[in-house]
């Protein structure tokens, strides 16, 4: 079987591998529909995959993992697995994700073969860069905006701030559902 050249991933070569964070900081909605702030550790792997080809476009691309376990259990409170996808001749990242409460993102944005930083944002509504949700979260959490920077910080490890906007049923203002965490390789 063929192999992929890491550098191919453009700026998503540094996230071949498997990462974990401990010092995760999580900003939700509680179960009263309030506000709850969640200490979290996580485990990230990311895979390279062969490149995706469709016609003019090739997609070089990691399929990735990620486990999210609340500080002292041993059980993951958040699970979600995807893609993360580079275009080079687009210029554009990508990462397509799904999570087990019926929900599925497609977002985007700009980045250069190099980049050290790149966001990515999806929006209700958006035929290209968008949310997706079962009815239950559509009419009672509805997620109206999704954004997630990644910066890499050295060729071992990355950040992330990731912004969910929500519209809780019954509440005037969108409520801004954050992630954030530094993460370090473990294993290339």
């Amino acid at each position: 079987m063929a192999q992929m050249n890491l550098s191919e991933l453009g700026p998503l070569k540094n996230l071949a591998g498997t990462f974990k964070g401990s010092t995760g900081d999580d900003i939700a909605p509680s179960d009263d529909r309030g506000t709850e702030n969640n200490k979290f550790h996580e485990v990230m792997v990311f895979t390279p995959i062969l490149p995706a080809v469709n016609h003019e476009q090739t997609l070089y691309t990691l399929r990735y993992h990620q486990s999210v376990f609340r500080h002292g259990e041993d059980f993951p409170f958040h699970d979600q697995v995807g893609y993360w996808h580079w275009d080079p001749k687009a210029k554009q990242v990508m990462q397509s994700l799904t999570i087990p409460r019926g929900m599925a993102v497609l977002a985007g944005g700009p980045g250069e073969h190099d980049s050290k930083s790149f966001k990515l944002k999806a929006e209700l509504g958006s035929k290209t860069f968008g949310i997706c949700s079962n009815p239950f979260l559509d009419r009672e959490f509805q997620t109206v905006e999704y954004e997630i920077g990644i910066e890499f910080l050295d060729g071992e490890s990355f950040s992330y701030d990731q912004v969910t906007k929500i519209q809780i049923k019954g509440q005037k203002n969108i409520f801004e559902h954050r992630d954030k965490n530094t993460l370090k390789r473990v294993k290339a």
